[in-house]
């Protein structure tokens, strides 16, 4: 029992260190703190240049009790040095640590007599994680893939044919040696007919040497 105690507490120390360490506790105008400063209100715009303002951290303003307050207030009491509409309430004794709560906009004056027309007046933005307010986002180091080639369609070359025939002209034979078309052949056995007559004629002028 007492060995799971020990373990659940480390595991809690651990946690809230953690959450600690995420935190960043930014201290208003430095070492100056909360006051009138020379240079007004742009002094405090300075200060708040470049500076990360996430949820969860935190804003400090040391400033003397009783000679300065803080109070959040709306844009348009901001802009017009009002204490009307806050959020929240007006803190006088100091140092002041505000835990920032919510992303957005935070307006935040003094309300002590002429203080915030003089310039003790701060304005931040918050973002929801650790990245500067405002800030692009960083570009993507993703590569961008080119489109694949595109291959040339193949080119369709018609098939070569042979030439056709001019009209009129005659049909060359499809067997070779055969004869044109006005040509007959000869008569079977015209030697022999040839010889038969030779023949016969040579009879009959022996019958007619006898008759007469």
């Amino acid at each position: 029992m007492a060995r799971f105690i020990g373990v659940a507490f480390g595991f809690v120390v651990v946690v809230l260190l953690q959450c600690a360490a995420a935190q960043t506790v930014h201290v208003v105008g430095d070492n100056s703190g909360w006051t009138i400063l020379q240079g007004g209100a742009q002094a405090y715009t300075e200060w708040a240049n470049g500076k990360n303002f996430a949820v969860g951290d935190i804003l400090t303003f040391n400033f003397e009790t009783n000679k300065h307050d803080v109070l959040r207030v709306q844009k348009t009491s901001f802009d017009a040095c009002s204490s009307s509409n806050p959020i929240g309430d007006v803190i006088t004794t100091g140092p002041v640590n505000f835990t920032l709560d919510s992303a957005g906009d935070h307006y935040y004056i003094c309300t002590f007599s002429q203080h915030c027309q003089l310039g003790q007046k701060l304005a931040i933005t918050v973002s929801s994680s650790g990245g500067t307010p405002g800030a692009s986002p960083p570009p993507s180091t993703t590569p961008r893939l080119s489109p694949p080639p595109t291959s040339p369609s193949p080119t369709n070359t018609p098939a070569i044919c042979p030439p056709d025939a001019p009209a009129g002209a005659p049909t060359s034979p499809s067997t070779p040696g055969a004869m044109g078309p006005n040509t007959s052949p000869p008569p079977p056995g015209s030697s022999s007919s040839k010889l038969l007559a030779g023949i016969s004629v040579s009879t009959l002028a022996v019958i007619m040497g006898f008759l007469f």
